[in-house]
């Protein structure tokens, strides 16, 4: 995964709204009326929020009739889990999390 990529998604991760929509999605696909249950917010602004997710890899939509139901793209996520974890911190020469 490209540095570029993941700045978008720690970017898209960066709003506690959209951090919530992500932990909703871990459990499986829903409807975006699902999804705006859980807010107080509008329609349109739940709509901006999933395309920032979808825009940057980490959500992926499927459209049936007039409604939109969004999952995790596994793929994606698994990119940024791997990307974290290689991230180490060393203090003094010596890593303190390997």
């Amino acid at each position: 995964m490209q540095e570029m990529d993941v700045a978008l998604i720690c970017k898209a991760l960066g709003d506690s709204n959209r951090l919530k929509i992500v932990k909703m999605l871990s459990d499986g696909e829903k409807c975006g009326c699902k999804l705006l249950e859980a807010f107080q917010i509008t329609q349109p602004t739940l709509s901006h929020h999933m395309k920032i997710l979808c825009e940057c890899g980490l959500v992926d939509v499927r459209k049936e009739g007039k409604w939109s139901h969004y999952s995790l793209n596994c793929e994606t996520l698994s990119q940024f889990k791997d990307f974290i974890s290689s991230l180490h911190c060393c203090q003094g020469g010596e890593c303190s999390c390997r």
